[in-house]
């Protein structure tokens, strides 16, 4: 069976769904999205998520104390402080007073968990990056640059740009482009006192904190409709294809058993599923936007019942996700999922073999990866396809936004 096409899928240019919004600019859009029948109920139930207190994710409602000790980094883990701090004072230099004032929040300010990943804006955090002097706009990418490995930085601009070129194809530019995201910092950049930043829009959503030596960047939000870029100047772009295969590859090599207790739904719309487990938007992933204090139940298989030749692909899976992080803190964070298989536990849900769509969750007391592979938004397609995904990491028992880290600092 081959892979479909997602141009197999793309409205005809008077379809409703994309004609009606035609022309509207991104807060017209926002505003005109609250009265959609999709998209409208999905807005009133996470209007009820924020901003809720944050408390962090937990598998069973109790938080666990004690796994995010504030200090220096280790010898070889340590971030890239001194170039993020010169890049954030770069990019205050460069703003408008009246943009430094919209750019900067409080490090511990309630507006970190405003990020969102639908294309419509629901939180105007920020500045809009579409909006801003190139040379402001450049700065602020530049800070995210300063913070992320290149690899990492050369995916979220990639997913950017295959927001440009969804924008162009369904002729939504004004909704979708590759610069349709908003930006803020949180508290002052420094050496030594924690701060941050945070990018958000259509499938790109990073929310990133430094205190010292130490970095922590969660929520990360990462995705793509399509999966690729076949025309244009940007052709030959395609994203997350090592990642699926390899969650295919670990299927594959898990013993049948395993692979059957894995498995906690055989189908991605499947009828023993209860209610509210597929969510409109978020259709089977957990952590996305304003799920900050979730409950979310360890399911599947411990990962220390897997055999070694499982194992190691596994590990290969965890270094794709977190391959956005630079070297010295991508290091600390793999030791620290390392140091809880022990308590982690991998599900699936759907078919493993080629092209079939899947979901798939690795969950521990320090982490939560997803991979969910949906229906169409701006494409088609009623069933989910290998061509529309979306990923999420999270750091649970409170330290997404670096939030444990933020609290143990003396000056908060």
């Amino acid at each position: 069976m081959s892979a479909p096409s997602f141009r197999d899928f793309l409205f005809a240019p008077d379809h409703p769904r994309v004609a009606e919004i035609r022309g509207l600019n991104a807060r017209e859009y926002a505003q005109a999205a609250t009265t959609d029948s999709f998209a409208g109920p999905m807005i009133e139930g996470w209007k009820k998520l924020y901003p809720q207190p944050f408390k962090g994710i937990t598998n069973d409602g109790v938080l666990r104390p004690g796994l995010y000790p504030l200090g220096p980094a280790r010898a070889g883990e340590e971030a890239p402080t001194a170039a993020m701090v010169a890049a954030a004072r770069k990019l205050l230099s460069a703003a408008t007073l009246d943009e430094v004032s919209r750019v900067s929040y409080p490090v511990d300010a309630p507006e970190w968990q405003s990020w969102a990943n639908p294309e419509f804006m629901q939180h105007d955090t920020g500045l809009r990056l579409d909006e801003l002097d190139p040379a402001v706009r450049d700065a602020a990418l530049a800070v995210v640059e300063a913070s992320l490995s290149p690899a990492g930085f050369g995916l979220v601009r990639n997913l950017m740009r295959i927001n440009g070129f969804l924008g162009d194809l369904v002729e939504l530019p004004l909704l979708m482009n590759e610069f349709s995201y908003n930006f803020a910092l949180f508290g002052d950049p420094s050496e030594t006192a924690p701060w941050g930043w945070q990018l958000f829009g259509h499938h790109v959503a990073l929310n990133c904190l430094v205190a010292g030596t130490q970095l922590v960047i969660s929520p990360v939000f990462l995705g793509a409709e399509p999966d690729g870029i076949d025309a244009g100047p940007h052709r030959g772009v395609k994203v997350f294809k090592e990642r699926i295969a390899l969650a295919r590859q670990l299927m594959g090599v898990l013993p049948d058993g395993l692979r059957g207790e894995a498995t906690v739904y055989e189908s991605m719309v499947d009828p023993a599923m209860p209610d509210g487990r597929i969510h409109p938007g978020d259709e089977r992933h957990l952590g996305g936007c304003f799920q900050d204090n979730r409950v979310i139940p360890y399911e599947g298989i411990l990962v220390s019942s897997m055999p070694p030749e499982a194992r190691a692909v596994l590990d290969d899976v965890v270094e794709d996700f977190i391959a956005y992080l630079p070297d010295g803190p991508r290091t600390a964070r793999r030791r620290e999922i390392q140091e809880h298989y022990g308590d982690t536990w991998f599900s699936w849900i759907g078919g493993w073999a080629e092209p079939e769509a899947f979901y798939f969750r690795l969950q521990s007391p320090v982490l939560v990866l997803e991979l969910d592979h949906h229906t169409g938004v701006f494409l088609s397609n009623d069933e989910p396809a290998p061509f529309h995904m979306h990923t999420v990491v999270r750091t649970p028992n409170g330290n997404d936004y670096g939030r444990e880290l933020v609290k143990q600092f003396p000056a908060h």
